[in-house]
């Protein structure tokens, strides 16, 4: 299992746009790609439950990485959160 922790900088946090490029992210990896925020977990391959996170600009989030190509999403989705979120 592969983990990292990201501070949202966006002034929009996690909205429609970057939410749905994310879930599209996840979606190419085997591995199960969750986020959490303040205990509340979501599946990053389930828009609605990314959106009803409410991540927000200066929230922490934290995203775990479980699976066959774990190493390889969790580069990507760090890449993809530090140059979108």
């Amino acid at each position: 299992m592969k983990e990292f922790k990201y501070v949202i900088t966006d002034n929009e946090g996690i909205h429609a746009r970057p939410a749905g490029e994310l879930v599209k992210l996840a979606k190419s990896f085997e591995s199960t790609v969750m986020i959490e925020k303040e205990g509340k977990k979501a599946d990053c391959k389930k828009i609605f439950g990314l959106m009803g996170l409410g991540a927000k600009k200066g929230h922490e989030v934290t995203f775990t990485f479980e699976g066959a190509d774990e190493e390889a999403a969790c580069e990507a989705v760090s890449k993809f959160m530090q140059e979108n979120l």
